[in-house]
This record gives C-alpha cells, sequence and structure tokens, in this order.
C-alpha cells in the first residue's frame, strides 16, 4: 500500500515536467526532497519518464554531493572539521562517536537510526569543536560529552547498513 502511495507521488510529481533530458536535476531534487533520498524505483521511473538509462541518473546523481542514494537516519549526527574544531581535537570527537554509535563517518546504522557525517564548517567556531544532531549544535565538546549524547549500544545493537 505505502509503495503504491510512494509511486502515485512520483508519477505527481513527474507531471509538472515535460520528459526533458535538461529537467533531471530538478526532478532529482524534488524526489530527494519528498522522499529524502533516491530510491532505486524512482531513479528507474525517472530514467523511463525522461527516456535516459538508469545509469545516466546514477551518473548525475553521484556526481552531485547534494544527491543521497540511501536514506539518512533519523538522527544527523555531523562533525565539523574546520579549522577551529580539528585543532580543538574534532579528530578525537569523531573517533568517539564512531566508536559509541558502532558507525564510520558517511554510514547509516542499519536501523535507520543514526548517519554520522561531517562538514568542512559548521559555522559555530567559537564553540569548537562541535557537532550538530539533527539542528541541534553541541559545543565545546569533549569525550565526555559523546558518551552522554551516544551512551554505548550492547554488544551487537547497532548494525551499519
Amino acid at each position: 500500500m505505502e509503495e503504491e502511495l510512494e509511486e502515485q507521488l512520483l508519477r505527481e510529481i513527474l507531471s509538472f515536467y515535460d520528459g526533458k533530458r535538461g529537467e533531471l536535476i530538478p526532478i532529482l531534487q524534488e524526489v530527494q526532497t519528498n522522499f529524502g533520498y533516491l530510491p532505486e524505483w524512482a531513479i528507474e521511473l525517472v530514467a523511463g519518464f525522461l527516456n535516459i538509462t538508469e545509469g545516466q541518473v546514477y551518473s548525475v546523481a553521484s556526481f552531485y554531493a547534494q544527491f543521497r542514494l540511501a536514506p539518512l537516519g533519523r538522527h544527523r549526527v555531523t562533525i565539523c572539521r574546520g579549522t577551529a574544531c580539528h585543532i580543538r581535537g574534532a579528530p578525537q570527537i569523531l573517533k568517539g562517536i564512531e566508536k559509541a554509535l558502532g558507525l564510520r563517518e558517511g554510514e547509516t546504522s542499519f536501523d535507520l537510526e543514526y548517519t554520522l557525517e561531517s562538514v568542512a564548517c559548521i559555522g559555530c567556531c567559537a564553540l569548537a569543536p562541535c557537532i550538530k544532531v539533527n539542528n541541534q549544535v553541541h559545543g565545546q565538546m569533549t569525550a565526555e560529552k559523546v558518551e552522554e549524547l551516544f551512551p554505548a549500544p550492547s554488544q551487537g545493537e547497532r548494525d551499519v547498513h
């Protein structure tokens, strides 16, 4: 049932376009806005609609950093790698978060609870080192604060997706 609704939503999105190749990026942006990422089935439909190969769609989607081919976790953990954060210990904070979540940078947990990523700068240099969990900034991070934010799971509780 949910799959039918999702496909219906995608067909509705496509109904606003003419099926021209130049519409690929705006279509992918709209698909990702509605689904949170670019599902495989959606890429197939978009390719058919634009009369291009799925490979061409994947080529564009994988070229631009804005597009995601896998869903994000409910909790998006973003660590700042800017100069101020780096100097004040961001690499150690990242290692602590990786250990606590059982994830590596760029991964999403199998249960879709967490996604761990880094960015060049969050823009909160005075709070360095800092991270964002969803839209909430946590500044002056320490190993202790990491443990408070992300209590260690029991063995095998978090599998990587």
